[in-house]
């Protein structure tokens, strides 16, 4: 499998986590988002959005949007299972994932900060504002979850999807000088999962493209 992705890109943190989580061998393809290589015409002949990640599966196939990414892995490769067992156990999970990926992350991702600068002259300052709200009314509300779901992980004993996307954000949540104090559950269960050896190894610090 070939990985397309950016050392910094959240979304492409999480399928790294999963696919180390997985244990399965992949490659990675680096596209520097900053210098626009993802709108090269090559990458979009895979990938006609023009982002990251995108995963070539070796049959021809390249899956994008990190949530049908993680989805297909859990299907293909069900062993570690990152989805409880029970139907409303799955739903929770699935949830808590989505708040991150659908009401978090997409405000703070790079395009997004970059027409807020251009198109809105939006200062540093600004841009941190902006960020840091968002950020904080997400994870109040995974600090309410984490708290009713967490033991020891962000839902349950073993890491879940919750945990690819959470681990990500807080990383995204430090660079942006995110207080974090007010949200013990979600730190605790965070500080957990980064200590494993596959979150260790998709940190952005450690891909092949960081610099």
């Amino acid at each position: 499998m070939i990985l397309h992705g950016y050392w910094r890109s959240g979304a492409a943190y999480r399928v790294r986590i999963a696919l180390n989580l997985k244990r399965l061998d992949y490659i990675q393809s680096a596209h520097d988002l900053r210098s626009g290589a993802q709108r090269d015409a090559a990458f979009l002949a895979l990938n006609p959005q023009g982002l990251v990640p995108a995963l070539e599966i070796g049959d021809g196939t390249t899956i994008t949007q990190s949530p049908a990414i993680l989805e297909w892995l859990e299907e293909r490769y069900p062993d570690p299972r990152l989805l409880p067992d029970g139907a409303e156990a799955r739903a929770t999970v699935r949830a808590m994932a989505a708040l991150i990926g659908c009401d978090i992350h997409p405000l703070n991702n790079l395009r997004v900060l970059n027409a807020l600068r251009a198109d809105f002259g939006a200062d540093s300052a600004a841009v941190l504002r902006w960020t840091a709200q968002w950020i904080a009314q997400g994870f109040a509300a995974l600090e309410t979850l984490i708290a009713r779901h967490g033991e020891g992980f962000a839902f349950g004993t073993t890491p879940t999807l919750v945990d690819c996307y959470l681990v990500p954000q807080v990383y995204s949540a430090e660079r942006f000088s995110v207080d974090l104090t007010p949200y013990p559950h979600l730190v605790a269960a965070c500080e957990r999962a980064r200590a494993l050896p596959a979150f260790e190894a998709a940190h952005p610090s450690r891909q092949p493209d960081a610099d």
